[in-house]
């Protein structure tokens, strides 16, 4: 399964980006998805975990009520919609992806990795 992050770039504070996560190859093997990210100087953080194809997705409590994940399943794709952003959102951003049927909080339990893409909210 390969990855395929992008949406970022630069926003002001309180401004919205969506990023995209588009899967190719044996799609079949992904099941449980995530997405993550990381500051600089600081580790992996969880964002958003649950099903690739449906389901309920949990949220990491920092970005719970803002951050929004979607799906089209035509096109084997995961949206993060994110709004309201402020400048501690900033950070690479990762999707994973997982052959076990749940998404996890954790970045270590997953299988397949995007590129990550960038996303800074200015203040």
């Amino acid at each position: 399964v390969q990855l395929q992050a992008s949406g970022g770039g630069l926003v002001q504070a309180g401004g919205s980006l969506r990023l995209s996560c588009a899967a190719s190859g044996r799609t079949e093997s992904a099941y449980g998805m995530g997405w993550f990210r990381q500051a600089p100087g600081k580790e992996r953080e969880f964002v958003a975990a649950g099903l690739w194809r449906g389901g309920r997705i949990t949220y990491a409590d920092s970005v719970k009520g803002r951050f929004t994940i979607s799906r089209d399943n035509d096109k084997n794709t995961i949206y993060l919609q994110m709004n309201r952003l402020n400048p501690d959102d900033t950070g690479v951003y990762y999707c994973a992806a997982r052959r076990d049927f749940i998404g996890s909080v954790a970045w270590g339990a997953y299988d397949y990795w995007g590129q990550g893409t960038q996303v800074t909210v200015s203040s």
